[in-house]
């Protein structure tokens, strides 16, 4: 029986050629995406979820407000992990993480720059399952001085020798560290990334009690099953009871008396799963994505598929009438509705697994598409993942029972004695649940449509901007401090180079990675207004290079020698004052944790300019005169930026720097802040232009059955007279309605869905009607096209040969 149907279904599908070819065309597609996205999403979901102890990690963070202005870190003081580990039995571990730049290592006559190296506390390896190639993980960090070590940095330095026991010279802190480990790489999917770990007991630092000082990324194990909130819950009576006597010493007021002004200060729980997908902190160790991106996608695979099971329903619904006879027939000759069934899905399958095939080598064929697009490291391994196979066979079943189920039963309800004379009674059913599949895949992909204009939108917003500064010709000579005393003299040559504008040396970068400082101050004497700013430390040519204005008062200047200790603040550090144009002349005061301070005198208001993303609003900030040579700011004016960049990499070279040169663009960081979107308006252009075209595909194929259906009328109709064009007109307006109906059910739901994202934006553009304008025009003009390509082969038949095929 089995075999009978095997064959019964390869010979329908071969006999309908057009309509197979579209349908396991689509399905292919259509599966393929959902694999593609399923890949993605299952990456995101799973960071971190390689270590043992994942589900009992959590990480404590730091938030607080002051006046209004948020604080959200992922770092917190250095006594936070041992206070929590002594006062709470449910913090079975507590272990702690200090990110510390990029060192150059030495090792007999080879010298490297490392750009992932950090402390780490003794047990951090009990912590995180990070497997040894080489050493013991329980005692590799325990003495002062040692370091444990990735597989690359131990091939890069030692080749094939044995790494154990050998001693590496860090240039920049005159230490040695001996190495105890080798562990494997670390896996991609992980929040953070370092290729050599110290030992904590060799930074002096660590071991300070200073609540008011947060540089350590610090991780507790709690209980299995145990619910971090409960822990959470206690933290407050400590924050008040350590932090509050430092408080007071650096502000001269009590914790009570902080928070009585409106203030928050507070240490939280974070589990480790939720760091990659729902953190919102500032100095992450690593580029965070977002939980709302995962549903998206999830979403759009989902509706992708459904679209191409649609298609299917919709091509076997339609070409009903084509196979009712034999439905009748068979059920005169004894068959049973279960078996026209079971034969019916078997096609399905059967179409489906070709379809499945396809879609495997697609998939293939575009993962490395994909993972450059994304950034990610996605494999598609059946042989290192035991679940995938029987996984994607599932898939296919379920994927072929959803698209074969409606049809196979509508097609075996058919009524023998009213199908062999020709008519089909629930036609006018079908017909209004093929119109309304319609409907829902031009929704879909007006949806996305949609979506895609105003993501694309908000970047050009962003890109359009002013942003309070020049990002344009700005070249960052990162690690500058690297030439010593020669610093000077490569500005002075460069200064020489008529393509060079103007120079400024500082850490502190409106755009991309950079330092960032909290600063609290206050007023005139008056501790009660208490205000949270960011510090720049900047100097004299700072303001000059990056093109930034003056709203009042002047910049810092060599010729006034106060300048020491005068001030510059932006216009939102004023607003928050309540100075409006009268900020010139106050005095701000810093309170150092010591209880000693320092005080400013306000020179200057710079105009806002934009230090945050577009995500955030602009806040309070002060410049400060003070000398960091982290990175040279350079102000260019050339065409000719490949012959400036030889030129600057040759005068640092003559003058020995120890490190290669290495510089980025103002402009490249600024476009970096926004990969995140950037990807997503890719993608959704991607995944909406794939989308639109299966569907496009469906409505070929019911075009094509439309026309064949009506080709006696075609006929009849240009003997009395018709054009071209009214017939392509009567084919097309009934789907042209459809489209249109799909567009007003989708005009809200986008509307409301892309204002949801925008609100993540401080700053954004508006959701202008002639975005929805534009969609409906682009949705109506491919349906037009597509049914046209159809319809004007059915128009241009000569109806002599369409009247005798009748």
């Amino acid at each position: 029986m089995l075999k009978n149907y095997f064959k019964i279904g390869l010979r329908s599908l071969l006999r309908n050629k057009f309509f197979t070819a579209i349908n396991i065309f689509g399905l292919t597609l259509g599966m393929t995406t959902c694999l593609l996205i399923m890949l993605y999403v299952q990456n995101e979901l799973n960071y971190d979820s390689f270590n043992k102890k994942a589900n009992q990690i959590v990480r404590v963070v730091f938030r607080g407000s002051i006046q209004g202005e948020k604080m959200k870190e992922a770092m917190v003081m250095p006594p936070v992990a041992q206070t929590f580990k002594s006062e709470y039995p449910e913090v079975l571990e507590a272990t702690r993480l200090r990110n510390y730049g990029n060192p150059r290592i030495t090792y007999g006559d080879k010298t490297f720059k490392e750009n992932a190296f950090a402390y780490a506390d003794s047990n951090f390896f009990e912590v995180f399952t990070l497997p040894f190639l080489k050493g013991n993980p329980k005692t590799a960090l325990l003495e002062p001085n040692t370091i444990v070590i990735s597989e690359s940095v131990a091939k890069k330095y030692f080749g094939n020798e044995d790494p154990i026991g050998k001693v590496l010279l860090f240039k920049d802190l005159n230490t040695n560290f001996k190495i105890t480990g080798v562990m494997r790489e670390m896996p991609v999917n992980s929040h953070f990334h370092f290729d050599l770990f110290a030992s904590m007991a060799s930074f002096p630092q660590s071991r300070e009690f200073s609540w008011m000082t947060s540089e350590y990324y610090t991780y507790l194990v709690l209980p299995k099953g145990y619910y971090y909130k409960k822990l959470e819950a206690k933290l407050p009576a400590d924050v008040e009871k350590y932090m509050g006597s430092q408080l007071q010493k650096a502000m001269g007021m009590t914790y009570a008396q902080f928070r009585q002004k409106g203030n928050e200060l507070g240490l939280y729980l974070q589990p480790l799963m939720d760091i990659h997908l729902h953190s919102d902190l500032n100095l992450e160790l690593g580029p965070v994505s977002d939980i709302r991106y995962v549903y998206i996608f999830s979403i759009v695979a989902i509706f992708m598929l459904l679209i191409a099971c649609i298609n299917f329903m919709n091509l076997s619904t339609a070409g009903a009438s084509k196979r009712a006879r034999e439905v009748g027939i068979r059920k005169v000759l004894g068959s049973l509705n279960g078996q026209l069934v079971r034969q019916f899905l078997l096609e399905s399958l059967l179409l489906t697994f070709f379809a499945f095939l396809l879609s495997i080598i697609l998939v293939f064929w575009t993962l490395p598409f994909l993972n450059k697009l994304s950034g990610k490291n996605l494999s598609f391994n059946l042989l290192s993942n035991p679940w995938l196979l029987p996984g994607l066979l599932l898939f296919a079943l379920v994927t072929g029972l959803l698209a074969g189920s409606y049809p196979a039963f509508f097609l075996s309800s058919f009524k023998p004695v009213t199908v062999l004379k020709g008519k089909l009674a629930s036609m006018g059913k079908t017909v209004s649940l093929r119109s309304g599949l319609v409907i829902f895949q031009f929704f879909i992909s007006i949806v996305l449509i949609i979506g895609t204009i105003i993501v694309h939108k908000q970047l050009s917003f962003i890109q359009n901007e002013k942003l309070g500064y020049n990002k344009e010709q700005v070249v960052i000579v990162q690690e500058a401090y690297w030439l010593g005393k020669n610093q000077e003299a490569f500005k002075q040559k460069l200064l020489q180079d008529p393509r060079v504008v103007s120079i400024s040396s500082s850490g502190y970068l409106p755009a991309g990675k950079t330092y960032n400082n909290n600063f609290m101050i206050y007023a005139d004497n008056n501790s009660d207004q208490l205000v949270k700013t960011l510090r720049y430390d900047v100097d004299y040519n700072y303001i000059h290079t990056l093109g930034m204005e003056m709203a009042d008062g002047r910049n810092f200047s060599k010729s006034f020698g106060t300048d020491s200790t005068g001030i510059i603040i932006n216009e939102e550090t004023a607003k928050a004052f309540g100075w409006d144009k009268n900020a010139l002349g106050h005095n701000l005061t810093r309170p150092d944790n010591d209880g000693t301070k320092f005080t400013y005198h306000v020179i200057g208001v710079v105009k806002n300019f934009h230090f945050k993303s577009f995500h955030e609003p602009i806040s309070p900030l002060v410049m400060v005169l003070n000398n960091n040579n982290e990175n040279l700011i350079v102000k260019t004016n050339t065409k000719d930026m490949a012959g400036l960049l030889n030129t600057m990499k040759k005068n640092w070279n003559e003058l020995k720097g120890e490190v290669p040169f290495s510089y980025t663009f103002l402009d490249d960081r600024f476009n970096n802040s926004y990969q995140s979107e950037q990807k997503i308006g890719l993608i959704l252009s991607i995944f909406a232009g794939v989308t639109i075209f299966v569907a496009c595909l469906g409505l070929l194929g019911l075009a094509t059955f439309t026309a064949e259906q009506r080709t006696k009328e075609i006929g009849i109709r240009k003997v009395l007279g018709a054009s071209i064009t009214s017939i392509v007109s009567l084919l097309s307006i009934d789907f042209i309605k459809l489209v249109f109906i799909a567009f007003i059910i989708a005009t809200p739901v986008a509307w409301y869905m892309m204002n949801k994202w925008l609100q993540d934006f401080a700053y954004k553009t508006n959701i202008s009607a002639w975005i929805f304008i534009l969609a409906a025009l682009l949705a109506i003009t491919i349906t037009i096209i597509t049914v046209s390509f159809r319809a004007i082969r059915a128009a241009v038949v000569n109806p002599v040969n369409s009247l005798r095929s009748e």
